[in-house]
């Protein structure tokens, strides 16, 4: 598995900004296998992370002409900078508190 790690400061969103992301991680997840999506902001900082099977499905999500698009209007508007990092996920686990 792969993690897609898209770091920006945000320069303004607006309303366009949150029906495109809605509209992009519908895409992503019916269309191009994308496994899970999470997504934090703090002040102007924003952190995406984008759960993915394979490179393949990443590269094919990567030249789909609206999620293109959609990366240029956040170049344009959204984002003042940004960076993308794809790792793959060499070991995985979980657990739970023993607090109360």
């Amino acid at each position: 598995m792969f993690v897609v790690i898209f770091k920006a400061t945000v320069a303004q969103l607006d309303s366009n900004y949150f029906e495109t992301a809605q509209l992009m991680r519908q895409k992503a997840f019916s269309q191009y296998g994308c496994l899970k999506f999470e997504s934090f902001q703090e002040n102007d900082q924003e952190v995406a992370l984008s759960y993915w099977p394979d490179l393949a499905s990443i590269h094919a999500w990567q030249q789909d002409p609206e999620h293109l698009m959609a990366q240029n209007t956040g170049r344009e508007r959204w984002y003042t900078n940004y960076s993308v990092e794809v790792c793959e996920i060499l070991r995985q686990y979980a657990g739970t508190s023993t607090q109360k």
